[in-house]
């Protein structure tokens, strides 16, 4: 009969639980890299619906142009890279758009009717949305699929490496608007959902109008070279101290673009919503800036029935409508798809 000693069954033990260890590690690498895999092809079928969209509104900027003077040599040239960036392969495509980009960008926008102003406005902004969200998945797709364990082992199966979408991008602070901001910026926000489908708000003001609160979702501005994902994760950090993963996050929902006075400069933010489950906990600001720690004042669960109060109340909540909001919010939470994002006010 063979014996072991108590140092062989410790060694073999320990071989053991590092090879069951082992296993834990590559399954769960393996399905987070699908999960990557499918944010990724969601994010691709995303962008090129924002591209065509973008053509489908170039086709219509060229038809009021011809409209306007016939014969436009500008008309004729938006409307043939229109039709060339929506029919080109994704290997050319790259190039299509930056010339589609390129000639939209010389248009004056004053001879156009301004709905149509806005069409064009929001179609680019959709662009520059669903490219940074794609171009994420990519870098996230990529900073796992080339660390080395996961290439030896291949967990990350046939499926080919994703590749980032390079164009330009036309941003134009308050184009519909028509004013002059002192600042723009992008903020990333969370609609944090508890196991009621209260959402987290927070009540602040305007360092100038302390008489004048109003309540707001857990969120703030993107830092440099930051994506949006990290950026609503750090803000939620931040400003609650509930650390949650990013591949919690649902969405983005919602965009909201607003031109508001905040501290005697006129700013206009473009913010994108972002839902999440979790507990409900007490919120307790882990790192809040210097506005927060003067200005905010309050932080509360509230239910729909909740928002229409404070509303009442003469203390505004944004976004607007958020008390008929949620329950949409509450459906991309349990939900396994990523929404497509809608403007919301």
């Amino acid at each position: 009969m063979i014996t072991f000693s108590a140092t062989t069954i410790l060694v073999l033990a320990l071989i053991a639980a590092l090879i069951v260890a082992a296993g834990v590690w590559a399954y769960s690498t393996a399905n987070r890299l699908d999960r990557l895999h499918v944010r990724g092809d969601q994010a691709r079928h995303a962008l090129e619906a924002a591209l065509a969209r973008r053509a489908v509104v170039a086709r219509a900027v060229a038809l009021s142009l011809a409209a306007a003077e016939p014969g436009s040599e500008q008309a004729r040239q938006l409307h043939a890279l229109a039709d060339r960036a929506e029919r080109a392969d994704w290997a050319d495509r790259e190039t299509a758009e930056n010339q589609l980009a390129a000639a939209l960008s010389g248009i004056d926008i004053t001879l156009l009717p301004p709905q149509l102003v806005a069409e064009l406005a929001d179609a680019e902004a959709r662009v520059l949305i669903a490219r940074r969200f794609h171009n994420d998945a990519v870098r996230d797709t990529l900073a796992l699929r080339t660390r080395r364990p996961v290439r030896l082992l291949h967990l990350g199966g046939t499926a080919p490496l994703p590749t980032y979408f390079e164009i330009a991008e036309r941003v134009t602070a308050a184009a519909t608007t028509g004013l002059e901001v002192d600042t723009v910026r992008t903020s990333a926000r969370v609609v944090l959902l508890d196991e009621q489908d209260r959402v987290l708000l927070m009540r602040g003001h305007d360092p100038r109008t302390p008489d004048l609160p109003f309540w707001f979702t857990v969120g703030g501005g993107v830092e440099r070279g930051e994506t949006l994902r990290a950026a609503a994760v750090r803000e939620l950090w931040e400003e609650t101290g509930r650390a949650l993963d990013s591949t919690a996050l649902r969405g983005p929902i919602w965009r909201r673009v607003a031109v508001f006075p905040f501290d005697g400069e006129l700013v206009r933010s473009e913010e994108l919503f972002f839902v999440a489950r979790t507990t409900a906990f007490e919120p307790k600001a882990a790192n809040p800036t210097l506005w927060e720690r003067r200005c905010v004042t309050d932080t509360r669960w509230c239910t729909a029935a909740d928002i229409v109060r404070l509303d009442g109340m003469g203390e505004t909540v944004y976004p607007y409508h958020l008390d008929q909001l949620l329950a949409e919010a509450a459906a991309v939470a349990g939900s396994d798809t990523e929404p497509e994002v809608r403007s919301i006010r």
